[in-house]
């Protein structure tokens, strides 16, 4: 079955770094584009960025645009989110997940993604 465990979260001060992996087992890593979200407390969760299966293509929420980048490879069956220059309000439970449908590019909607990771915690102090 499809299995998605993130890693790389922890406490890091504003203005800092943090590099979050998800590496992915139970499917064809090769075929499914990927995506991250976060869940800030009290808050729905919200789309962070996208790839599409081959890594050709990314998307980005605005809030991220130029801090995170997103990446993939289909060899080790990985996707990471380098997050630079980091805020208060990037604080949240980051999530992994995959695509619904195979070959589809990088969406940015939770409703097309079937599988979820367990979360990892990124908190960032002012």
């Amino acid at each position: 079955q499809v299995q998605l465990v993130e890693s790389g979260g922890g406490l890091v001060q504003a203005g800092g770094s943090l590099r979050l992996s998800c590496a992915a087992s139970g499917y064809t890593f090769s075929k499914y584009g990927m995506g991250w979200f976060r869940q800030a407390p009290g808050k729905e969760r919200e789309f962070v960025a996208a790839i599409s299966w081959t890594g050709g293509t990314t998307n980005y929420a605005d809030s991220v645009k130029g801090r995170f980048t997103i990446s993939r490879d289909n060899a080790k069956r990985t996707v990471n989110l380098q997050m630079n220059s980091l805020k208060p309000e990037d604080t949240a439970v980051y999530y992994c997940a995959r695509n619904l449908l195979m070959y589809r590019a990088d969406t940015p909607r939770s409703a097309d993604y079937g599988s979820w990771g367990q979360g990892t915690q990124v908190t960032v102090s002012s």
